[in-house]
């Protein structure tokens, strides 16, 4: 093989057309391996995943105040049943979070290979 500075010109016109084609070979791989959005708003998975760690968190609290207040009412000592399980709540809550972010979301449409 020749050197690149002693090629002619029709020799790189054919290195770049072999370039060029592999490169519409390797864009057309990626294309069915990973669609584009074609101006489409991004997936909602992140905004799913968003709500669903607000409501676990707001459930908890919640769930911990109705708690405290039925306690209360069932033995009259009102507000500290409320205050506690309402505490109770909040710190579930916090532990609801903190276990559903720290888990790996898988992809929604893992690309075969």
């Amino acid at each position: 093989m020749t050197q690149d500075h002693e090629k002619t010109d029709a020799e790189r016109a054919a290195d770049r057309a072999a370039l060029q084609a592999r490169l519409d070979h390797f864009k057309a791989t990626q294309k069915t391996l990973l669609p584009e959005m074609d101006g489409k708003p991004g997936s909602m998975q992140g905004m799913a995943q968003g709500l669903k760690i607000a409501s676990e968190f707001i459930a908890g609290v919640v769930v911990g105040a109705v708690i405290g207040y039925g306690i209360d009412q069932l033995f009259g000592t009102t507000p500290f049943g409320l205050i506690v399980f309402l505490l109770l709540g909040f710190a579930a809550g916090v532990l609801n979070v903190i276990r559903s972010a720290s888990q790996p979301t898988p992809p929604s449409d893992p690309p075969s290979r």
